[in-house]
């Protein structure tokens, strides 16, 4: 009773009409919410496991170009002398850098200096007027060629002809009085004679006379001056050459000594050219020019390209410019064909004599911490960087004064992508020639003497379970991997790899059997001992491959003429 009396005191509480819909709706509403961002969260997360995974993938395929992943421990065991070429240190060695080559040769090689020059004209003239007056015609072309006396412009020559006859008349006059006054003194002369006159008056009288002849002399000189004055009114070319610009046009008056003139003439045939000589090569430009008085200079573009003109030296200015410590120098061009212009900016190139020297391109030579150096080419197609001396050059060639013999080859082309020792190839060389020469180095120095043509031992690690590409079983050794005169089959290269045929997937020939009585020509190939989880491959330790029948060869593999026979380590 207590307790439904309990029961029945306790307050009841009814929900709100609407209560529970409304927090149906809002659970509901939610839910979408929540597989929205779970949604969207898991496709971020893939987004960004994607991007990792492309930025690994293309890092490890930049630092192992051919292919192999960058944890196949197999990389680490040196080539064989029986099988492929290895990709440990010795494949990266077999990567040769194709190159341009040139030999060094004995050749004639012009000494020459070169400098920035000027073109200048032999003749300057400008236009101007010795007299004042009214510019009537102008009688050339601007930019025409004009001769010596050639008439150019016309000022009124009326006011000098007026003056001309004013002089003249004047002129007549006083010879007049003078023809008078020497007429008198005559008679005088007579009178004095028969002592009919004084000494005084035939004194002065000829005095007078005396006085006469000056004034005609002076009247002489100003018909002179006015006939000259006339002729300056007609203006004509001093010199032969090109007329520019004119500077006034017909109906202005011109002035006596004016600067700026009516046009200016030059003369540019023959014209010449400045520049500049080094005082360090004023003794050897002065014998030069004692041994041949005309020694050749050519005129060249800006750009040094193309030759404008030839020429001959002139001479040496007297004095060496203390502020530049240079000479100036002048050389004569002929210039018929015109083509140097006056104030032109020319390329020159003084020729003093002949030298016979050692020379490579100019594209062998390289520029280090040391100075210039060449790369050298070596019999086993490796190069070694030797320090040269350079010095006169062509746009060509370069003399070697020290630190290159004659018939030494260099690299001439590709040399940016070389360093001390690096194997090279050169464009004339095929593939096979190239390998040959770089597998024979390697064999030599890793794999002992080879003895047979077989291709050295490759083995190619492809993870951590060393699972053999083509299907072939983990740690299982490739066939066709051993193609050397008793090379073991495989490397005894770093855990994880497995021997492969570097032409998987394609054809290949069928290699020779293995025969335990057949000693090995070297050590294990690279192409590495079993994986962690894979059988394993004949190794340095002494440990033989399983025969491995044909129809567990991978797929893409050739087999071989027979089945492999367990081999030997050379030093057992």
């Amino acid at each position: 009773m207590d307790h439904n009396s309990n029961n029945s005191t306790r307050p009841t509480t009814t929900p709100a009409p609407g209560a529970a819909d409304a927090g149906l709706n809002t659970g509901a509403a939610a839910a979408p919410k929540r597989r929205s961002r779970w949604l969207g969260s898991t496709i971020a997360i893939v987004l960004v496991a994607g991007l990792a995974g492309g930025a690994w993938y293309l890092v490890q395929s930049k630092k192992n170009p051919s292919g192999m992943s960058a944890g196949a421990p197999g990389m680490g065991g040196p080539p064989g002398a029986g099988g492929p070429p290895g990709m440990g240190p010795g494949a990266m060695r077999a990567m040769a850098v194709t190159v341009g080559s040139a030999a060094a040769k004995r050749q004639t090689l012009p000494v020459t200096l070169t400098a920035m020059g000027t073109v200048v004209p032999t003749t300057t003239v400008t236009l101007t007027t010795q007299v004042s007056g009214i510019l009537r015609d102008v009688l050339f072309t601007e930019g025409q060629m004009v001769k010596k006396g050639q008439k150019l412009a016309q000022i009124d020559p009326r006011p000098f002809e007026q003056a001309l006859q004013q002089a003249k008349g004047q002129l007549a006059r006083d010879q007049a009085q003078l023809d008078a006054a020497r007429v008198t003194l005559k008679r005088y002369q007579t009178l004095w004679d028969q002592d009919s006159i004084a000494r005084q008056d035939l004194d002065t009288q000829a005095a007078l006379a005396k006085q006469l002849e000056g004034t005609v002399l002076t009247d002489q000189a100003q018909v002179q001056t006015a006939q000259l004055n006339l002729g300056y009114a007609t203006i004509s070319s001093p010199i032969d050459g090109r007329i520019g610009l004119r500077t006034m046009d017909p109906g202005n008056y011109i002035s006596a000594g004016g600067t700026t003139g009516i046009a200016v003439i030059t003369k540019i045939a023959p014209i010449d050219v400045s520049f500049t000589v080094p005082q360090d090569h004023i003794p050897s430009v002065l014998g030069a020019q004692k041994a041949d008085a005309r020694l050749p200079v050519a005129a060249l573009d800006r750009a040094g390209n193309k030759t404008l003109a030839q020429g001959v030296f002139l001479t040496l200015d007297n004095l060496v410019d203390t502020a530049t410590g240079t000479v100036k120098a002048k050389a004569r061009f002929d210039n018929s064909d015109g083509s140097l212009f006056p104030n032109q900016f020319v390329n020159t190139r003084l020729t003093l004599k002949d030298e016979s020297a050692l020379v490579v391109p100019v594209t062998a030579i390289r520029t280090g911490g040391n100075g210039d150096f060449v790369y050298v080419i070596n019999a086993d197609r490796t190069v070694t960087q030797r320090t040269v001396i350079r010095g006169m050059s062509t746009v060509e060639w370069v003399a070697i004064n020290s630190g290159l013999k004659e018939g030494e080859l260099v690299v001439t082309e590709g040399a940016d992508r070389l360093k001390d020792g690096a194997v090279v190839a050169l464009q004339g060389d095929t593939p096979t020639q190239a390998h040959g020469a770089s597998s024979g180095r390697r064999g030599a120095r890793e794999g002992g003497p080879r003895e047979g043509g077989g291709r050295r031992g490759n083995g190619e690690g492809r993870g951590a379970n060393g699972a053999a590409p083509g299907g072939a079983a983990p740690g299982a050794a490739a066939p066709g991997a051993a193609a050397g005169n008793g090379a073991p089959a495989g490397g005894g290269g770093g855990g994880g790899g497995a021997a492969v045929e570097p032409n998987a997937g394609q054809p290949s020939t069928a290699a020779p059997a293995v025969t335990p009585d057949q000693p090995a020509a070297g050590a294990g190939g690279s192409g590495g001992s079993g994986g962690s989880g894979g059988a394993t491959s004949a190794t340095g330790s002494g440990q033989t491959a399983p025969a491995i029948k044909p129809e567990e060869v991978p797929k893409g593999m050739a087999p071989a003429a027979s089945t492999v026979q367990p081999a030997q380590r050379a030093n057992q």
